[in-house]
Parts: structure tokens; sequence; C-alpha cells
């Protein structure tokens, strides 16, 4: 029946969204649908929204009009995080047809019938106490690398957070499932697999359905580390407070783990990170960071971090300042708070100008840049193994060391997905790293 029909799909937000994004794909295929990318004419565009900033909020308007633009006919569907939390808002949209939240998304082919548009959008879409079971995906875009969730949800009450609020409780794949399904990518020659979710430190609660860990982290990671075939495993984002000691170290001695951390900070002031309830103070992170460059001193760490959230005065936005200057760490992103409705932030008092946060950001941003140039300094001379991507960006490839330098070479479609020994030499005017190949053959 729908073996005519045209899909695309569009991802806004985390890695997580696009590992689920690519499992709601691959669903409409084993249906019928063929699919297209999202600058192609299809009978179908769907959505995968984001609600952790205002400005992915906006974004959705222009990304309907542009789907439009391609066939103002084709039937439009929302899901994802902002459709959890604002379901018709979304359907009020001109040329919505379909909302779907947290639960209902992962049926998405169900709730269409005959792909004739409405004349309002149609919500679906549950009270995010329903949101209780678990549904496991990954994603298969860029045939180097597959994004491979393992949790989803989130206990935490940060005050500036509407992701609990968007994906429910926190709650785990079985061990059984990830492995299944890393096995899976693996024999598709996939060469990396990142591993996401909301909090992945957290992994092992919830895996059968309660509350307490059935597995840990550690054990997570100890069993994918003896799966034949996976060249590398990358580990995602991870709160300060559940990057233990155990793990950094087996990862120092890993087959396949790359010395790569992404840790939130947030701020480096406590008297914030208190506001913010996060569920640990700077020394802890301080000595996160100290470990890691104990065991792994060519590691990458990215940090997250957020400027202008009530009460950040020059004087607290200083301080996170100079505590990421002193900091080993190799680069950061940088998020503007913004007002989220049904958090404790938005109520407090001391909010920051929209001119004083765009300051703070740029000056982060700046921060950002010496710091990655640093870091990618501190490996010149070293021999690491790159793993070429698959695009060519006016006449260049690109690919990343294991522990997250960015390298550029000339165009040459013999080395898509494939890894390589270098030796890093220089950096570009673009900051990034050229090299000399040690051996033309791959390692892998």
């Amino acid at each position: 029946m729908n073996a005519d029909k045209k899909v695309a799909f569009y991802t806004l937000g985390c890695k997580l969204n696009f590992s689920e994004t690519s499992t709601i794909a691959r669903n409409f295929v084993s249906e019928g649908f063929e699919r297209v990318e999202f600058d192609e004419k299809a009978d179908v565009y769907v959505i995968n929204t984001c609600s952790v900033t205002d400005n992915a909020d906006k974004r959705f308007k222009t990304i309907v009009k542009s789907a439009l633009k391609k066939n103002e006919d084709a039937f439009l569907i929302a899901v994802g995080c902002y459709a959890q939390l604002k379901p018709e808002e979304l359907a009020a949209v001109d040329g919505v047809d379909l909302v779907l939240g947290a639960t209902e998304k992962f049926n998405v082919t169900s709730y269409i019938n005959d792909l004739t548009k409405n004349t309002h959008g149609e919500v679906h879409s549950c009270e995010i106490e329903e949101a209780d079971f678990y549904v496991g995906s990954y994603s298969i875009g860029d045939r180097t690398r597959a994004f491979l969730k393992v949790q989803d949800g989130c206990d935490y009450k940060c005050t500036y957070c509407t992701i609990p609020l968007a994906r429910g409780i926190s709650r785990s794949d079985t061990l059984e499932s990830v492995l299944k399904n890393a096995k899976e990518i693996s024999e598709k020659g996939i060469k990396e697999i990142v591993l996401t979710g909301v909090n992945i430190g957290d992994y092992g609660k919830g895996e059968f359905g309660n509350k307490k860990h059935e597995h840990t982290f550690l054990e997570l990671v100890t069993d994918l580390d003896k799966i034949d075939g996976i060249h590398r495993l990358r580990i995602s984002s991870i709160e300060p407070n559940l990057l233990k000691d155990e793990t950094i170290d087996f990862v120092s001695k890993s087959n396949s783990f790359v010395p790569h951390f992404h840790i939130p900070l947030q701020s480096g002031s406590d008297e914030l990170l208190k506001k913010m309830k996060r569920r640990y103070l700077s020394n802890t992170y301080t000595n996160r960071v100290l470990k890691i460059k104990e065991v792994m001193p060519n590691a990458c760490i990215g940090v997250d971090v957020i400027v202008g959230f009530p009460g950040e005065t020059d004087e607290l936005f200083l301080e996170t300042y100079n505590y990421l200057n002193e900091m080993d760490i190799s680069y950061l992103h940088v998020f503007t708070y913004s007002e989220r409705p049904n958090t404790e932030a938005v109520l407090m008092d001391g909010v920051i100008p929209k001119n004083v946060r765009a300051k703070r950001s740029k000056m982060l941003r700046g921060l950002s840049v010496k710091k990655r140039r640093s870091f990618y300094e501190s490996q010149l001379g070293n021999t690491l193994t790159v793993l070429f991507e698959s695009e060519n960006k006016e006449g260049y490839i690109y690919g990343f060391t294991e522990n997250y330098v960015k390298v550029k070479s000339p165009w040459n479609p013999e080395l898509v997905n494939t890894l390589h020994k270098v030796t890093l030499t220089k950096i570009d005017v673009d900051g990034l790293v050229r090299f000399d190949f040690v051996k033309s053959e791959m390692t892998a």
C-alpha cells in the first residue's frame, strides 16, 4: 500500500534524538515507505523535536515551512520532546497534521491512514507518568558512526531542565538487548559506536521495569568491550557524580573505548550549582578531570556550561570563566540560559538581561576556541588512529582520532570509513590538523 510513498526526517537536538529517528525511520521502511533526504520531495515529513532551549522551539516552524515548499500536500508529523511538552502548540502550526508524544512516537505508522491532510493537527500524547517503558534504538546515518541508545528519562530535578517532563523517569535497556544491538551495528561494517541516553551514568535503573539497578554502567562498558568487531566505543555525555574511578580506570585499559569524555559542568560556581540542584559541587568535577588526566594524559574532555542562569552576577560568571580557564579541558559546549515553562528556575529572582547572556556566551565560546587549539597543539607529533568520514567537503575528507582531534586531508574516496595510523604534524589556518600517514594500509 505504501510502496510508492516517500518519507523524510529532520532531527533537532541530541544524539539520543538521532538514534530514535533512525529507529522510527526503519519502521516506515518496513511498512513499504522509501526513505529520502529531507531536502527532497516526500509524501510524509517527520520532524523529531527538541525543547532544551527556546531556539529549538522556534526552529520548528521554519522546518515545517521548508517541508511544505517541497510538497504543499505532504503529511507532516511532529514527534519528540517539544511534541510531548507542547502538543497543542505544535498542532496549531499551519501544515502540521499529526503530533505524537513520548510513548506514541515509536508506533507512528499505526497513527497514519490515507495521508490526507488535516485541517488541524491531530494530537496523541500520553501523560508523562505513562512513559515508564523502554524502547531501544540506534542510528545509522553517517556509516562511520552509530548512536546506540542505552538509557532514557531522568530522575534528576535540575531547576532549568524540562527533560524529565518530556521523557519521564530514568529507565534502561536490558544488557542483553544493548549487546545485541551493538553486534548488529558492528555487523553492518560501522567502525564506531557512541553510547547515548538522557543520563547514561544511571544505566541499570529500570532495566526490567523496577527502580533498582540490575546492572551498573561499569558492567555495561565491560561487556561491550568484549564484543568482537567493534573498533571504537565512545561514551557521550555523562554526569560527573556518576563517572566513577573504576570506569575511568577501565577505559584507560580498554580494547575499544576511546579516551574521550564529555562531562556536563553547567557552572563553576558552587552557589549556582546549588541553585541549579546539580548533584555535585565543583570539587567533584575537578577530581574527575584530574583522575582522567592521571591515567589518560592525552584524553579529550568536553564540557557543557550554561551562562545567564538567574542570579549569575558578574562575579559568579567570572568564577566559572576562571575555573574553566585553569582546568585541563579540551573544548566547551556553551548554552545560553533560556526560560522554560514549568521549571523552578523560571520563577527565580535575578534574571539576567539577554544582552548580558549573549556577551557571556561569546566570552566562553572564545575560551573554547583557545582550549581546543591548546589541546590540538599538545597532540602534535603524536601517532594516533583516524577514522575517516564519508563527506567530500570542498575537496577535503575529514576524520577524528580516538581522542577526538579533527583532522583534514585532500579528498580520497578510498579513505571513507577506514582507520589509519597517522602522525599529527601541524594545525591549519581553519584550526584543523594535518598529518602524515604512518602506513598506507588500514589498521582495521
